[in-house]
């Protein structure tokens, strides 16, 4: 822990200044690659590779190291401008066309899409979208089971009740 590749020179300041704080959080868990790798959905070659610069995080990375490290609300809110502000400024890989990215070009863990391995020009996030809570879930409508089982059960009780009226007269 703290024994960090340097950063290279030309990275932008918004970058540069996210990884240092990306590391000093990695470094206060305590953890190692490996360890945060298992703790994340992210493998420890992942984390490598978002903690030298050598490719952006996505945003449920950082989501979860946030929470891995037991960070306050505040403080993972704060990540997430620094890492808004980083994926705008982050560099481009070298020869990115607007050519499409084939399917199944992802990262290593099949849900990572980014500039590892298949060298795809769009990053997984929007960095206008607020990472540190969850979406909003969609009000949930009463399905037509739900209805059903309701009427069942209505139907269950008038009859009960009319058994009974019958039978104690």
């Amino acid at each position: 822990m703290g024994a960090w590749q340097p950063l290279p020179d030309d990275l932008p300041p918004e970058v540069r200044h996210f990884v240092e704080q990306l590391r000093q959080l990695k470094d206060r868990t305590g953890l190692s690659l490996a360890s945060l790798g298992a703790r994340t959905a992210y493998s420890k070659s992942s984390w490598q590779r978002y903690l030298n610069a050598t490719q952006p995080p996505p945003r449920q990375a950082v989501v979860a190291l946030c929470r891995v490290s037991g960070i306050g609300k505040e403080e993972a809110e704060r990540f997430g401008v620094r890492w808004e502000l980083a994926v705008q400024a982050w560099p481009k890989p070298v020869g990115v066309t607007g050519a499409a990215k084939p399917e199944g070009a992802d990262g290593e863990t099949g849900g990572e899409s980014g500039v590892a391995g298949g060298g795809g020009e769009e990053y997984e996030d929007d960095p206008t979208l607020p990472w540190w809570e969850e979406p909003p879930k969609e009000p949930e409508v009463p399905s037509r089971r739900l209805l059903m089982v309701a009427v069942v059960l209505v139907v269950a009780l008038v009859l009960t009740g009319v058994v009974g009226v019958l039978a104690l007269g």
